[in-house]
């Protein structure tokens, strides 16, 4: 019974789509108190919904679908509602610096043990580096050809939010990446300086003896577990400021705004598959990997990723699935695992994706220099909140407040969120697997004959 309520959910959205749009084209025949009265009725069947499964994805979805309703049919209040999206929004900018700080400084003075790693860290640091620089890339290609943001009509910024755009020269710009004040750079909400400060933080930890090093390793390793509760408390709010955030630009723009989500969607499911068909499938073939079977071997773990959004809830299936594959237990250790910090190239495609339709969406021209220093920002930020819940939401706003772009149009973007996380959450386990079997390929003990004898 339970497995009938999201496709009776699903059938009810459906229904009340078709009623409403038949009321929009023949008012005659389907009278406006119909689609009113279904419309209701489908937000409250949504609403039993989000309260038997009880989970924040659920309560988000609801939120969406309530938020829009009632934008379109009570506009005049749902633009009083700003003030909810933006409390939301301002909590989010608290977890901003003091995370990236925290999972930075843990994350390169804590394994400093690399250098015992020797070539293998290397290895992986360096390949990963390279693949999720061409996620990057094929992402902000895909974003700029398919102008998916390009259209909305956002409501008129207050005099305190309108868009200051300064053209900058290329030495004003790298001068702009190093901070010098922390507290200013932090109150500013300028995210790469946090990152260069951590970074910089986080090497110099990594230099000092041990005893020295770990009462401050210690207390930023509790720093980033608070962040992370904290950022689960502040995500309890989330269905509010999304609702409140999507009725109100419902209330302004109308239910148009649902035809630049479908387009961004499709945009990055054919960004996606291109990574895998122009990065990922030339890679195995270079390292000269059976693709057939690689792609049976990790059938498993990414189906399960793509059915709960979870890189984590594969993770076991996958390091089972690479052993079999023939790759040594301790590669897999070692490689996959840093992996899910460092190679998440479907995330990372999706983040440079999704920063420039919201600048598509404001209307905002952003050149190729600037563009560029958006995706090296992206490219050090998605390494420090890799696993932080909603982590996307985090950094992508991050990075429009550093850049100085509203952040509203990201509430917008979490209304397709779940069926994107799909995509991307699959293509991080894939390029995840295919770093380890090359890895292990490189070191020179890849184990042909476990494939042999697996068939």
């Amino acid at each position: 019974m339970k497995k009938l309520i999201p496709i009776a959910g699903l059938i009810l959205i459906a229904v009340t789509t078709v009623i409403s749009t038949l009321h929009h084209f023949l008012p005659d025949i389907i009278p406006q108190v119909l689609a009113v009265f279904a419309r209701w009725t489908c937000v409250a069947a949504l609403s039993y919904f989000a309260f038997k499964r009880n989970t924040l994805t659920a309560w988000i979805l609801f939120a969406i679908i309530f938020g829009a309703v009632f934008g379109h049919d009570l506009p005049g209040v749902a633009v009083q509602l700003k003030v909810l999206s933006k409390i939301f929004i301002q909590l989010v900018k608290t977890i901003i610096a003091p995370l990236i700080f925290s999972t930075l400084v843990v994350g390169i003075a804590g394994h400093s043990d690399l250098k015992q790693v020797g070539r293998m860290g290397w290895k992986s640091l360096l390949y990963f580096e390279i693949v999720t620089t061409f996620a990057l890339f094929i992402g902000l290609a895909a974003i700029n050809i398919s102008h998916a943001g390009v259209g909305i009509h956002l409501p008129p910024a207050d005099h305190l939010e309108k868009i200051e755009t300064v053209h900058q020269e290329w030495d004003q710009v790298l001068l702009h990446v190093f901070p010098e004040n922390i507290a200013k750079s932090v109150a500013e909400g300028a995210v790469l300086q946090i990152v260069v400060f951590s970074v910089l933080f986080g090497i110099a930890l990594a230099m000092l003896p041990p005893a020295k090093k770990q009462p401050i390793l210690i207390f930023c390793e509790s720093l980033s577990e608070v962040m992370f509760k904290f950022t689960n408390i502040i995500m309890y709010f989330a269905p509010i400021g999304v609702g409140a955030a999507i009725a109100y630009t419902v209330g302004h723009v109308g239910l148009s705004i649902f035809q630049n989500l479908a387009w961004l969607l499709c945009t990055l499911y054919l960004a996606l598959f291109a990574f895998i068909l122009l990065v990922l499938l030339p890679i195995a073939l270079l390292a000269r990997i059976p693709i057939l079977k690689f792609a049976k071997a990790i059938a498993e773990p990414v189906s399960i990723a793509f059915s709960t959004t979870s890189s984590e809830a594969a993770l076991p299936s996958a390091m089972e699935a690479l052993e079999g594959f023939g790759v040594p237990r301790k590669i897999i250790a070692f490689v996959l695992p840093t992996g899910y910090s460092f190679n998440l190239d479907g995330t990372t495609l999706y983040l440079a994706l999704a920063s420039i339709f919201v600048a598509q969406a404001a209307n905002i021209h952003m050149s190729i220099s600037e563009q560029l220093v958006m995706m090296f920002t992206l490219m050090l930020t998605s390494k420090g909140v890799a696993g932080v819940p909603r982590a996307s939401l985090v950094i992508l706003m991050g990075t429009a407040a550093s850049f100085h772009l509203p952040v509203e149009i990201i509430f917008i973007i979490l209304g397709i969120d779940e069926l994107m996380d799909m995509g991307r959450t699959s293509v991080n386990v894939i390029g995840n697997c295919l770093a380890t079997v090359v890895i292990a390929k490189w070191e020179g003990e890849f184990n042909t004959t476990r494939i042999n004898q697996s068939e």
